[in-house]
C-alpha cells in the first residue's frame, strides 16, 4: 500500500522542471498575476505534467552547476555568431566557405546526442542536417568554415563534454 502511494506521488511530480515550465508559459502568455491565473497555472503544470508522464522516460540526475556554466557558453556562442553572420552577410567580408562537416557522436546517450544537435542548430552559422546514431555521427553545414577539423573539435569541446558533464556521463570514451 504504501509503495503504491509512492508511486502515485511520483507520477504527479515525476517531471518537476516540465511542471514550473508549463506553470511559467501559462503566466507569461496570459500576462497577469490574479489569482485565477496562479491557480490556472498550477493545475496545468500539474496535470498536463502527469498526463505526459507515461509517455515521457524518467528524468536523469543534472549536475545544474555545469548545465549553468553551459547556458552561459551557448548564450555567449549565439550572440556572437549572430555578429558573425550579420557581418558575413551585410559586410564587405570575403565570400562564404560553406561546409559539410561529421561531427563524431562520443556517446550513445539519445538526450546528449539531441540536445547536441539543437545546440549546433541554434548558433547561426551552423545547422544540424542529420543526427545518424548508428554512424554515431551528426551533419552539420556550416555557412563559413576555413578549418573543418578544428570547428569540429570546437563544438565537441564547448558543447558536446559540457552536456556529457550535465548527465554525468563525463566517464564514457570517445568515439
Amino acid at each position: 500500500m504504501k509503495s503504491d502511494t509512492l508511486d502515485r506521488r511520483r507520477g504527479w511530480f515525476a517531471h518537476p522542471v516540465l511542471s514550473l515550465l508549463l506553470a511559467a508559459c501559462w503566466l507569461a502568455l496570459s500576462r497577469s498575476l490574479e489569482p485565477a491565473h496562479l491557480l490556472s497555472a498550477a493545475l496545468l503544470g500539474l496535470v498536463v505534467a502527469r498526463l505526459m508522464s507515461g509517455l515521457l522516460p524518467a528524468g536523469s540526475p543534472i549536475r545544474w552547476s555545469a548545465a549553468v556554466r553551459l547556458t552561459f557558453v551557448v548564450t555567449w556562442d549565439i550572440v556572437v555568431s549572430n555578429i558573425t553572420v550579420a557581418r558575413l552577410v551585410l559586410g564587405p567580408m570575403s565570400r562564404p566557405q560553406p561546409a559539410w562537416l561529421r561531427v563524431p557522436l562520443a556517446c550513445d546517450h539519445h538526450r546528449v546526442n539531441a540536445l547536441f544537435a539543437s545546440i549546433i542548430t541554434m548558433t547561426p552559422g551552423t545547422v544540424s542536417a542529420v543526427v545518424d546514431e548508428a554512424a554515431r555521427c551528426i551533419w552539420v553545414h556550416a555557412l563559413n568554415c576555413d578549418d573543418a577539423a578544428g570547428m569540429v573539435a570546437d563544438m565537441k569541446a564547448r558543447y558536446e563534454a559540457p552536456l556529457m558533464a550535465v548527465f554525468g556521463l563525463e566517464g564514457e570514451g570517445a568515439a
